[in-house]
């Protein structure tokens, strides 16, 4: 192993270095404005900034390296960004590095899959189902924002984030907006689908999986791959995904205390 970080130029190197692991490539999003990434032997750190509404600090790779990484991140970009990773190996960089007073926030669910094996399975707008789905019209966007205040008010995409590209929605027989979901934070390698909600009153209909089924197909058209974050105790959602296709990984986040 190298003796200290080596700074990578691009996302092809990105890719290489991490071999290619989907979240590792989501959290470098095209090394476009503002990002940086660093390498040490086969660990690998990308810092981006304002990252599903972080600054994040995505690792890969053997925790004594990556802990090395994490410094000298910090050292250049600033402890603002929360270290995101598998959640074993989060959890051990906390723990085998106690001078960096780390502590872990929290934990929640990466799912991801190719996107050829998506596309095989779900044919987008053309898919059987409840509602009329369909990308909705900035103009849209505020009803988007109200059912999103009643169905899921701690949900991450919402209209007016910078990284939320646009909005999906399903309306029932009546003309009203009962489901959403946004394709945000989305790049070249990876299309992610966050923001899911339905209107309380229409749940158990499958509005929800009707607009999941439709943003993951539109997702799959382009990018390599499709993912979303799940919390780990939306069990419900979770099985709709794997219903899906998706599969799961755990994942931690961890930030200096008091940060």
């Amino acid at each position: 192993m190298n003796d200290a970080p080596v700074r990578l130029g691009d996302a092809a190197e990105v890719a290489a270095a991490c071999s290619g692991d989907a979240l590792v490539l989501w959290g470098a999003q095209a090394m476009g404005p503002g990002v940086r990434a660093w390498a040490l032997g086969e660990a690998v750190a990308v810092a981006c900034p304002d990252l599903n509404r972080r600054d994040r600090l995505t690792v890969y790779g053997e925790p004594g390296a990556v802990s090395a990484l994490v410094e000298r991140a910090w050292a250049e970009v600033g402890p603002s960004y929360r270290v995101t990773g598998t959640r074993a190996l989060v959890e051990e960089v906390v723990a085998r590095t106690p001078r960096m007073r780390m502590r872990v926030l929290g934990s929640f669910e990466w799912m991801d899959t190719p996107a050829g094996a998506l596309s095989a399975d779900l044919p987008g707008h053309a898919d059987p189902g409840p509602g009329r789905v369909g990308w909705l019209d900035a103009a849209e966007e505020e009803q988007v924002s109200a059912l999103l205040a009643r169905a899921a008010p701690s949900a991450w995409a919402v209209p007016g984030v910078a990284g939320v590209r646009r909005w999906a929605g399903v309306r029932d027989d009546d003309g009203r907006l009962v489901a959403v979901a946004a394709d945000a934070w989305s790049c070249p390698p990876v299309g992610f689908l966050a923001g899911v909600g339905v209107a309380p009153a229409s749940r158990g209909r499958g509005y929800g999986e009707r607009v999941c089924r439709f943003v993951l197909g539109e997702l799959a058209a382009v990018h390599e791959r499709v993912a979303l974050m799940v919390d780990t105790g939306n069990h419900a959602a979770i099985a709709l995904y794997e219903r899906l296709g998706l599969r799961g990984r755990p994942l931690a986040a961890a930030a200096p205390d008091g940060a």
